[in-house]
């Protein structure tokens, strides 16, 4: 273990700083072997604190190097200041003045990709959250807002796009060949928030007219092989801003939109005012190099980065544990963007199998959080799903308690109360509740309390009075930190069904479906005029973040996959009844028996493919299995390898016994056309494509049928969904044509980042990829340690989905993802944590495994020179 731990800091700690920034000038001289930067800082008190003298004033720094310093245009010398690896300390003589700092970095050399670095022949930024400190000393914290100006000198041969925020305001030529330009942002923002960009870069251009009929010019930046790509995400663009003008009443607020493309980037995508910088998988798409999958998540991506302009930047965190204020809310915004854009049931399906598979696991883990945590050792550690999804359901969940209007009411009070302030999430619920006149007092607990609720229903049907009641239970499982869980207010959408497969009326006017506010740890509602014993229809469109146990029987849950007509519990009711069957066949397995299936699940899967009420896209989310994260969550103690046999075992006698009918459904969703990435024909190639999955499995014929589709595609979305499945399937001829498929993929594509990403997933996911073939991806030219993108795509991957070869018995899976944890840790700490995830969990697995995986963890933990990241994950797995 390290002998000096990282430091804890805590949100009961919060105090405003000694001082503001109101002005910051920033200089950068671009270099090939190092970049100047010269920081001048318009400073003053803050005089809302009590000083008896004046404080020194201490900026966050690290990893550069200090050339020179003033205040107010006098030198400071070295022996008047104080620099750390972490900070600089100056001493002040006055409550407001004007300090000027000349550092050095090196760009080229920076390998966390946080502050300022190179990205193939690129300059570019990512500050958020702690990475302005790398570019020069600052207050660097989001509640200290400034005004800020940026001026690039580079050689214009070689950098002949030079961005910033805001607006260009200078440009000129110098005597000695360099460019100058000059960028103002009229907006105060955090320094989180700066951007820079600089490289050869192509660019496409767009333009959106406001609703006050502003013109704003929208430029997406590029490299020049890449311009071909852009057309969806400048239309994701455009309808993202119409969307927000019409729900939100939100106008974007600049003349100018831009966007940037980098290769190498630890996230998704930043939302920096006004020149927006995306990771390139997530904004370059053209149908014959993304799949729908691809599409979608661009518009997602797009549609989140562009909303922040208000939820983030107009209106941002006063620290990071608010860090929910800003995703939480986003992520809500992007879902509901989504979902009108798209099928609003699949998407609500999507986004809450995403919760349950990866968030419930999270909430059930060492690492467990609240939505607002209490503290933390490294910000970077804390961009979780708890933060970003479970805080998007919370916001959901008030949306729900005051409803459609309501929530606009209150965001309108927000925006217009809080402009141009650095907030908390108080702050957000407090706006929401006056602007409704609720009180969401006992709600606040969901920013508080960690870990997932879980409610437990019983009824009762009095059928001489015709009297329906309801016993609702709720209790919240131990987390790290919290023993003890006070009850939570949780809105629970309830429907009752009668015999016939019809929604009853549940109240006077004649709803069928009612929000009951649980606000106890026990409580009992009662429905009147109910003429016979109902089926309950339990939190409807998963109306919140919580697990709903109720004594459902196998034919209930058939009943309620065929005649519920609330799409999420429809689609539900199918992952119930699966799981059930295959959580059986788990013990079947373990306990040496043969293994039979449940003819109830066949029944009910022939019943979907003959349904005609169901339209493609549910019918292809109903008819995918659960994953086996899913089960693995559901189940007491994870036994990876029997779930996978369990798992596999439904999947071949699916195919067999409805052979006919997956081959039917699949001819009749295969047909030819032109690619368009519209709703109605995603639906259909994603329900054909699910359909040859289970053919492939059936027998020969299906396999011939993945080649043939594989080498007639016209998208890429058909093209790699017969690579996939080709990659899984079992028989020598499959891999024979698996093998034929990959070198043509790579051969094809290999000049194209993002395809060789996807070249590398599939492999690293295949169930037939063992370690020994991961490590020779590791020495292909087409991988990269120092890029993100790649990382995740062949390490990540083999993690957290290659079930079979990571978990193998002699812990050798284990083994191999410690020994590039630790080789990131060098590299990337940010990517390093992120990669620690699936032995975490360790107290899950059965006991070999589990044993095994701590080992690894405990290997970590004696490493010298363990970085924060890393250091916070495996020291709170280990307690």
């Amino acid at each position: 273990m390290k002998d000096a731990q990282p430091r804890t800091i805590y949100l009961k700690d919060y105090q405003e700083p000694d001082y503001w920034i109101d002005q910051t000038d920033l200089t950068f001289h671009l270099g090939e072997d190092h970049t100047d930067v010269t920081a001048v800082l318009q400073v003053r008190l803050n005089k809302s604190k009590q000083h008896e003298h004046l404080p020194n004033l201490v900026l966050d720094g690290t990893d550069m190097q200090l050339l020179s310093v003033s205040i107010d245009n006098q030198p400071i010398d070295s022996n008047q200041y104080t620099v750390t690896t972490e900070n600089l300390s100056l001493p002040v003589s006055k409550e407001q003045f004007v300090v000027t700092i000349n550092t050095r970095i090196k760009p080229q050399e920076n390998t966390s990709l946080e502050g300022l670095y190179r990205s193939n022949d690129m300059f570019c930024t990512q500050c958020e959250a702690e990475g302005f400190r790398k570019i020069t000393y600052y207050l660097d914290r989001p509640d200290v807002m400034a005004k800020f100006s940026t001026t690039i000198i580079a050689d214009p041969k070689k950098y002949p796009v030079m961005l910033s925020n805001g607006n260009l305001v200078a440009d000129e030529h110098l005597a000695d060949g360099l460019r100058k330009v000059k960028w103002e942002d009229p907006f105060k923002k955090p320094c989180y928030l700066f951007a820079l960009v600089a490289g050869d870069l192509a660019c496409v251009d767009d333009e959106f007219i406001t609703q006050s009929g502003r013109k704003v010019a929208l430029k997406l930046f590029t490299e020049a092989a890449n311009v071909d790509k852009c057309a969806h995400a400048l239309l994701s663009l455009k309808r993202s801003m119409k969307w927000d003008e019409d729900v939100y009443g939100r106008e974007y607020d600049l003349d100018i939109f831009m966007i940037v493309a980098v290769d190498h980037f630890n996230m998704g995508a930043m939302e920096n005012k006004g020149l927006n910088i995306f990771n390139s998988s997530c904004v370059l798409a053209k149908p014959e190099t993304a799949t729908d999958g691809t599409y979608q998540r661009i518009e997602a991506i797009v549609a989140h980065e562009y909303f922040h302009n208000w939820s983030g930047n107009r209106v941002t965190c006063r620290d990071w544990f608010q860090l929910s204020l800003k995703e939480g809310f986003t992520v809500f915004r992007d879902a509901e963007f989504s979902a009108d854009m798209n099928s609003r049931p699949v998407k609500r399906i999507e986004d809450a199998n995403f919760l349950r598979t990866m968030q419930f696991p999270e909430d059930a883990g060492p690492t467990s959080h609240p939505v607002r945590p209490a503290s933390y050792i490294e910000i970077s550690n804390f961009y979780t799903l708890t933060v970003y999804e479970k805080g998007a359901e919370v916001v959901r969940m008030i949306h729900n308690i005051v409803g459609k209007e309501g929530f606009r009411k209150g965001s309108d009070l927000y925006f217009s109360r809080h402009d141009g302030q650095a907030v908390t999430t108080e702050d957000f619920v407090k706006a929401m509740e006056e602007a409704n006149n609720v009180d969401l007092t006992q709600f606040r607990r969901w920013y508080t309390q960690s870990g997932t609720p879980v409610v437990q229903v019983s009824d009762n049907y009095d059928a001489a009075n015709k009297r329906y009641t309801l016993t609702v239970k709720q209790k919240c499982p131990p987390t790290p930190g919290q023993v003890e869980k006070a009850p939570f207010h949780i809105p629970f959408a309830v429907g009752l069904i009668d015999s016939l497969g019809n929604d009853m009326p549940l109240d006077e006017q004649g709803n069928t479906t009612l929000v009951l506010d649980i606000k106890e740890a026990e409580q009992t509602f009662t429905f009147s005029n109910i003429n016979e014993q109902p089926l309950p229809s339990l939190a409807r469109d998963f109306s919140a973040p919580i697990k709903v146990e109720y004594p459902y029987t196998r034919d209930q849950l058939m009943f309620l996959m065929s005649h519920d007509n609330d799409g999420f519990n429809r689609w539900d009711a199918g992952q119930k009844l699966a799981v059930d069957i295959i959580k059986e066949l788990v013990e079947h397995q373990r306990a040496g028996m043969t293994l039979t299936l449940d003819e109830r699940l066949v029944t009910a899967y022939k019943s979907l493919l003959t349904s005609a009420s169901l339209d493609k896209a549910m019918l292809a989310k109903m008819l995918a299995l659960p994953s086996e994260d899913y089960i693995a969550e559901e189940c007491d103690v994870i036994y990876p390898l029997s779930i996978h046999v369990a798992r596999d075992f439904v999947r071949r006698t699916l195919a067999m016994k409805l052979h006919k009918q997956f081959k039917a459904c699949y001819a009749a969703n295969n047909i030819e056309k032109a690619y368009q990435p519209t709703a109605d024909d995603i639906a259909e190639r994603s329900l054909k494509n699910i359909c040859l999955s289970y053919l492939t499995l059936a027998d020969e014929q299906g396999i011939e049928l993945s080649w043939q589709q594989y080498q007639q595609a016209n998208n890429m979305t058909d093209r790699f969904s017969a690579l996939s499945i080709l990659e899984n399937a079992v028989s020598v001829k499959a891999r024979d044509y698996a093998e034929q498929a990959l070198a043509s993929f790579y051969q094809q594509w290999q000049h194209d980042v993002q395809m060789i990403e996807q070249w590398l997933s599939v492999q690293a996911g295949g169930e037939y990829t063992d370690l020994e073939k991961i490590h020779q991806l590791m020495q292909h030219e087409a991988f990269d340690m120092k890029n993100p993108n790649k990382v995740r795509a062949l390490i990540g991957v083999f993690a957290n989905r290659n079930k079979v070869h990571f978990h193998r018995d002699d812990g050798a899976g284990y083994a191999f993802l410690a020994d590039q944890v630790l080789v990131l840790n060098r590299l990337n700490p940010q990517m390093a944590s992120r990669l620690l995830t699936p032995i975490t969990r360790w107290k899950r697995y059965d006991e070999t495994r589990g044993a095994l995986m701590k080992e690894q963890l405990q290997r970590i933990m004696k490493e010298k020179d363990l970085s924060k990241d890393v250091y916070e994950i495996v020291s709170k797995s280990l307690q």
